[in-house]
């Protein structure tokens, strides 16, 4: 039996870049069958030719482009929840209700939309591994984050929900909380303005998405009695979403 069949199908979200991309290309050297998944398929497809695997168009809030999805996989092993993101850092008394809508679609209504749809695919699957990009975010708070904040604390809160839910289907449910990690994040968060996206990791060197994506194929190749519930990473000058050392330049 082939590696990949072995492991079986793992469909990752908002992998077109950042944490979504690498966690592809990590699982599918750790011997997956790998489905790239997001909004932007041209992306998907390059990564798919890449790797050997499969990509599909899907917009996490859009409820038909996720029956597609669910549609193409009548079984799948793991699934990586990486869509989702921050708009903006302003403070609440300066907040747009449609960013925090957005934040909270994409972060929170993503998860429970894609994981409701590809249930049946999962236990299917006997061996089915829920992985939820969450964040120090979802554990903390910070100035400026609170649209961001209280999605990532409703992913959290979901994650917890589906590890007992989920409990007498022997599904695996993972929560892993990056911190400072160097990808698209800060620059859609600041709307393309560069000069404010590099200012988040001056002076430090952040995590990049290969360490998280090396994170995420270590607990879904954990043997099947163990679950890792939930896992933080974060920079060695990182010890808080807001305590972090700089050097000086």
């Amino acid at each position: 039996m082939a590696e990949g069949a072995a492991r079986g199908t793992a469909l990752v979200t908002g992998a077109s870049s950042g944490i979504g991309a690498a966690t592809v290309r990590a699982l599918a050297a750790a011997g997956f069958d790998t489905v790239a998944a997001a909004r932007r398929l041209e992306r998907c497809e390059e990564i798919a030719r890449e790797v050997g695997g499969r990509a599909l168009r899907l917009d996490v809030t859009d409820p038909r482009s996720v029956a597609g999805v669910a549609g193409e996989l009548a079984e799948v092993s793991v699934i990586v929840h990486s869509a989702g993101g921050a708009l903006g850092l302003e403070p609440i008394a300066e907040a747009g209700e449609e960013r925090w809508r957005a934040m909270y679609e994409s972060n929170v209504l993503g998860v429970m939309g894609v994981t409701k749809a590809l249930l049946p695919a999962l236990r299917a699957s006997g061996r089915g591994h829920l992985v939820i990009l969450g964040s120090v975010a979802g554990v903390e708070a910070y100035e400026g984050g609170g649209g961001y904040t209280a999605a990532k604390h409703a992913v959290h809160a979901v994650a917890q929900t589906l590890r007992l839910e989920l409990l007498a289907d022997g599904i695996r449910v993972t929560e892993v909380a990056p911190g400072l990690v160097e990808t698209e994040f800060s620059l859609v968060r600041f709307g393309g303005d560069e000069r404010r996206a590099a200012e988040v990791y001056r002076g430090l060197e952040p995590l990049r998405a290969e360490d998280v994506a090396d994170l995420i194929a270590y607990v879904v190749t954990r043997p099947p009695h163990v679950d890792v519930d939930y896992v933080t990473i974060k920079p060695t000058a990182q010890a808080t979403a807001t305590a972090v050392h700089r050097r000086s330049e």
